[in-house]
């Protein structure tokens, strides 16, 4: 089993930058797939970007792509989400899980952009 602790999120004007990060418990981190994810107001968890459990095969939705840099450090166990010119769209709960969302589902961290 892995538990998540998401951190980072904050309060950023448009154009902002934040970094997220999560830490995750548990020996089986490195094996799998992660992924970031947000959940806005109203609206379904969306999956954001997802990485390969070595690092590599980054994937990214359309509306973060070129704006969102997702990282992992397998020791220890940590993953990062630069978020780089951030827009009020972006405003959301983020969550950290395998790309398959097998695990318990975090705290997250709130990021708000402000126009």
């Amino acid at each position: 089993q892995v538990q998540f602790v998401e951190s980072g999120g904050g309060l950023v004007q448009a154009g902002g930058s934040l970094r997220l990060s999560c830490a995750a418990s548990g020996s089986t981190f490195s094996i799998y797939a992660m992924a970031w994810y947000r959940q806005a107001p109203g609206k379904q968890r969306e999956l954001v970007a997802s990485i390969g459990s070595s690092g590599g095969s980054e994937n990214y939705a359309d509306s973060v792509k070129g704006r969102f840099t997702i990282i992992r450090d397998n020791a220890p166990n940590t993953m990062y989400l630069q978020m780089n010119s951030l827009k009020p769209e972006d405003t959301a709960v983020y969550y950290c899980n395998s790309r398959a969302g097998r695990f318990a589902w975090g705290q997250g961290t709130q990021v708000t952009v402000s126009p």
